[in-house]
Formats: C-alpha cells, structure tokens, sequence
C-alpha cells in the first residue's frame, strides 16, 4: 500500500480528479487530494491559469509544499498539469519520497526551470498524450525525456491523441481508453514502491 500526494489541475479539484482518486482507493492506497482553491473550479484551463496569475504561480506551488508537511515524508507525489509544480518539487527536495507521477506536464532537471537534479531511489512516471499542444508543444515532453535519459528508474508513457486533461472524466477532453491504460500502469507503479 502506498500513501499518494495528489495535486489537482488548473481548473480545480474538479469531480473527474476525485473520481481518480477514488480509482486508486480502491485498489487500498491512501490518497489525499487537497484543494489549493479553496473550492473554486473553471470551465477552462486558461480560467484556471487567469486564477493561478492572481494569486501567483509561486504561491500555488509553495501551498502545495506546505501541505505536505501535515503528512508523513513517505509519500508518492502526483501532480496534474500545472500542479505537477509542487509535486515534482517535493519529491525532489521532500526527504523519504517514494515516488512521483506527473500527469500532462514536466520540469526539467536542469536549466532554468529545474528545482535540481532528480534524487536517486525516486522513482518516476510521466504521462501525457503524444500530440498535445500543451506536453508536445511547449517542452514538457522535452523535460521528460531528459529525467528518462538521466534517471535510473523513469518511465515516459505517451498515449495517443492531443488532449490535455485526458485522465479527468468530468470534462470533454477525457479519454476512457488512454485513462484506463494510465491508471493500470499507476497502479503496477504503486504496488512496487
């Protein structure tokens, strides 16, 4: 059993990411999905970047830190989206972290978007599609592939298709096929760390 950190995207701690979570619930991990919010969700991912502008990036990404440290240090990170910023830098930074899984987006491990260099014993799984224009087009597959080529125990999933949120089935861009492929490989990633 493994106790998971997850994130939520830009448009919230919408239904469709609880839905998920439950999904890995129910094989008898611990999720905690805390709502960087406050109850807030948005129509649009460009709503929820509009929010996350006002109350500034850093200011998502350090509340998300600060969460976890009402929690035990043995946790997996996950991260949807834009909120994969705070779970990739817990578990590159948090002592004790057993694993990450970054859905639709990546930091690099160097340059200037890096929190540093990937720690050793952390496993990690990213998953985006393998036309989005988000992943695909703005360098986030990029990052990827460079923890992949550098990090002992990484894997990078891509599915086909050119949606951004393809694992959230509250919103039209979910996609069952992929999501059921994705959490399958979650779930074999779970039971190993």
């Amino acid at each position: 059993m493994a106790e998971i950190l997850l994130f939520h995207h830009a448009q919230g701690l919408t239904p469709g990411v609880h839905a998920f979570a439950d999904d890995i619930r129910a094989a008898g991990h611990i999720v905690h999905t805390p709502d960087l919010f406050d109850g807030r969700t948005f129509h649009s991912i460009e709503e929820g970047l509009a929010y996350i502008g006002e109350i500034g990036f850093d200011a998502v990404r350090e509340h998300g830190v600060r969460l976890a440290d009402e929690l035990p240090p043995e946790l997996v990170y996950a991260g949807f989206s834009f909120v994969v910023l705070p779970a990739q830098k817990l578990a590159q930074t948090r002592p004790g972290a057993r694993g990450a899984l970054l859905f639709y987006s990546c930091l690099p491990i160097s340059g200037e978007w890096a929190v540093g260099p990937w720690p050793e014993r952390v496993p990690v799984q990213i998953h985006g599609m393998d036309n989005d224009p988000i992943f695909v087009g703005e360098g986030d597959i990029d990052a990827a592939r460079e923890i992949v080529a550098k990090v002992a125990d990484a894997e990078l999933f891509l599915y086909p298709g050119d949606q951004h949120y393809f694992a959230d089935s509250s919103l039209p861009t979910y996609d069952a096929d992929a999501t059921a492929l994705l959490t399958a490989r979650v779930l074999a990633f779970l039971g190993r760390v």
